[in-house]
């Protein structure tokens, strides 16, 4: 166990931020898979705005890399823009 206050109290902070992070991360994900199965043009719309929003987010944070947020990105566009295709 650690010794100093310095080390302590990062402790305390490394371990709030890792669940804010989880937290995140698991939000996202929820809203992605939302996004796939979903069937209505105008849902899938909006709700890519913001799961693109939360993508960009994870990434500043380096929570998730830059590219895997763009590559998650273009497929779910490549799904959104299919729904047109089917409506």
């Amino acid at each position: 166990m650690a010794n100093h206050k310095s080390a302590l109290k990062r402790i305390r902070a490394n371990e709030t931020k890792r669940l804010r992070n989880r937290y995140q991360h698991k939000t996202t994900r929820s809203y992605i898979k939302k996004l796939r199965e979903t069937t209505d043009k105008a849902v899938a719309v909006e709700v890519y705005k913001t799961v693109s929003s939360m993508l960009d987010r994870l990434a500043k944070k380096n929570i998730i890399h830059k590219k895997k947020a763009s590559n998650q990105k273009s497929k779910l566009a490549k799904v959104v823009n299919a729904l047109t295709a089917a409506a």
